[in-house]
């Protein structure tokens, strides 16, 4: 047993956890799945397939990592690429290509193509279009610094509900289902019984509801993953995380992904239908108390409340149910006058403070953050609203939480040197 195998058993026999061993914290090995297949555990998860006719990879890897990527399936394997399958269009799964493309022209092979929905094209169009929002989000996200590309290997070819590939003797059956993305697909290798879920198993809460990102679409995933189910992989390479190994463990990860999601859909549209606020909604859904246990389901990277938020803004839109945010004032203008009501900004920074000291650093953010609108470059309110914050930070588990709130408290703590 290698390490990514090693990992996966320890996981799930709860010798360690996803808060030690983080899904997006990379072993950068690969272990032997199946017959002449293997799973790359990088920051997301490569598989490859040894085929008659070259090799069949199922995402290629992150930019910022595509040599090591292409090292990993060298050390295993001296075959041409023969196709790419991007599971979906974010930048973490479809890199690489461009480095096989490269060595097949420098070999005389065929050169690689490149199959994904056909939504993807229009995903790399929008991420050109948007690259500086993206860095800057993205960089907020991860806490480091992003560059965000603009150069991507576009599929040679699309598809729009399903396809079967017959290559080299195995067979890749390609299923859409909008999830965490509206372009994703996930693959189903039969001889092989290998299942490829790209990105709607990641080891976590599933990433339905990422406040920087665009629409999730939690019941079209729930879907996907009770038919996933269905196939009894013994198998099942994840878009980020380690490898499941084993038809029982394979159903149930998958199973409880569907079942945690479904929950949260049918609460939230619950009260939305009786015409609940959103504040009431965010507040009332609650995920199963069994579900909550399991290993792979730890809100470690996008948490329940958030997925609440992307289940009201897809069939809701972005009013919230308050009047007064339909045409706001200005947040400035608001928090000067709250400020003045308080007694000064300075009383403001005081309530805050105290409250953080209490433990209700939920409320103590929205004070300091009515003291910040109101004076942005005043030293007291900006030393105060980056303890808060880094306070905060360090009480939460989800990743995307940690660094927002952390990226609050940098920018504060900017104005003090």
């Amino acid at each position: 047993m290698g390490a990514v195998l090693d990992l996966s058993e320890q996981l799930w026999t709860g010798k360690t956890n996803t808060y030690e061993n983080h899904p997006f914290m990379a072993l950068n090995e690969y272990d032997v799945v199946a017959e002449r297949t293997i799973f790359y555990n990088s920051f997301a998860g490569v598989t490859a397939f040894g085929t008659d006719d070259g090799l069949v990879m199922v995402d290629t890897g992150l930019f910022a990592l595509q040599e090591a990527v292409f090292g990993a399936v060298r050390s295993w394997s001296r075959d041409r690429l023969n196709t790419a399958i991007f599971t979906h269009g974010h930048v973490d799964h479809i890199f690489t290509v461009p480095l096989f493309q490269a060595e097949a022209k420098e070999r005389g092979w065929t050169p690689p193509r490149v199959v994904a929905h056909e939504d993807v094209p229009r995903r790399f169009d929008r991420y050109i279009m948007t690259a500086g929002y993206n860095g800057v989000i993205n960089q907020r996200q991860f806490a480091q610094p992003v560059t965000w590309p603009t150069s991507y290997s576009y599929p040679d070819v699309t598809y729009r509900n399903a396809m079967t590939l017959k290559i080299g003797g195995l067979t890749f059956e390609l299923n859409h289902a909008r999830g965490e993305t509206d372009d994703h697909t996930w693959v189903w290798v039969p001889e092989r019984e290998v299942l490829c879920s790209g990105d709607l198993i990641i080891w976590a809460v599933p990433n339905a509801g990422n406040p920087q990102k665009v629409q999730r679409y939690c019941a079209e995933w729930a879907a996907a993953l009770r038919k996933m189910a269905g196939l009894k992989a013994k198998v099942l390479c994840p878009g980020h995380g380690v490898v499941v190994v084993g038809r029982d463990r394979v159903e149930h990860i998958l199973s409880d992904t569907a079942e945690l999601l479904e929950s949260i859909h049918t609460q939230a549209l619950a009260l939305m239908n009786e015409g609940a606020t959103l504040d009431r909604v965010i507040h009332s859904v609650e995920v199963p108390e069994h579900l909550k246990k399991r290993p792979y389901l730890q809100p470690v990277y996008d948490e329940p409340q958030y997925i609440v938020r992307n289940i009201w803004r897809l069939y809701g839109g972005w009013y919230d149910g308050n009047p007064a945010h339909v045409k706001p004032a200005p947040e400035a203008a608001q928090a000067a006058e709250i400020a003045a009501l308080a007694g000064g900004v300075s009383a403001l920074v005081k309530r805050a403070k105290e409250l953080a000291k209490e433990g209700d650093l939920r409320l103590a953010c929205h004070l300091i953050e009515w003291a910040f609108a109101a004076a942005p470059t005043n030293k007291s309110v900006n030393k105060a609203r980056a303890e808060i914050y880094e306070k905060r930070a360090a009480t939460e588990t989800a990743l995307m939480t940690m660094n927002i709130y952390n990226a609050a408290a940098r920018e504060s703590r900017a104005t003090l040197d």
